[in-house]
């Protein structure tokens, strides 16, 4: 499956537009595509193809923090320290890629949750496609990381399980998805106050 640049778009703006999301995506630069993630963060780093995302939180930032939400995170003594690329390999773990599908779904609102989906008038087939054109702008061989663990489960999320996540802001609750390919790395970042 291939993508192009409305269609992407289109299913980026449908699926996220009443959430409180961050989406961008950013060049891969980098051999370690960690520190491709925190340029991505830090809104460092433009699309490479100039295709619009959302950020939701941009109204948040200031000179002294550019990329808040992802400077501050709660679970660290010291909250104005920015995150490095040992956090973000420390709190993400890769899944595959039918559960990278869902999880675009499930951060269509607050709650990581399948729910989500109960707002929209598509079919959860419909909504899947919309979710397959999302991905596919990275092509074939991409690899999914997240910060989302179903109990019991490794690199697969069951949304029939309850879901927790390793926090990388300091919202209440941050579900993020990474896209890793070999030319960008992409960023799908859900809040909730909670």
């Amino acid at each position: 499956m291939t993508t192009d640049q409305k269609s992407w778009e289109s299913a980026v703006q449908h699926l996220y537009a009443d959430g409180y999301a961050f989406i961008a995506t950013g060049p891969r630069a980098h051999e370690d595509w960690r520190a491709d993630v925190l340029a991505v963060m830090a809104r460092a780093a433009p699309d490479p193809r100039g295709w619009a995302g959302l950020d939701d939180t941009a109204n948040e930032r200031s000179q002294e923090h550019p990329d808040v939400p992802f400077c501050r995170p709660s679970f660290r003594a010291d909250p104005s320290r920015p995150l490095t690329s040992a956090d973000v390999g420390e709190r993400l773990w890769e899944i595959d890629r039918a559960s990278a599908e869902n999880l675009l779904l499930a951060l269509t609102d607050g709650g990581c949750t399948l729910r989500n989906l109960e707002r929209f008038t598509e079919s959860f087939d419909e909504l899947q496609v919309m979710a397959r054109t999302i991905l596919a702008r990275y092509g074939d061989a991409f690899t999914c990381h997240t910060n989302v663990r179903s109990v019991g489960h490794v690199g697969t999320l069951d949304f029939g399980r309850p879901v927790g996540w390793s926090p990388m802001t300091y919202y209440g609750e941050d579900c993020g998805l990474v896209i890793v390919s070999e030319t960008e790395v992409g960023l799908f970042w859900a809040f909730d106050d909670i």
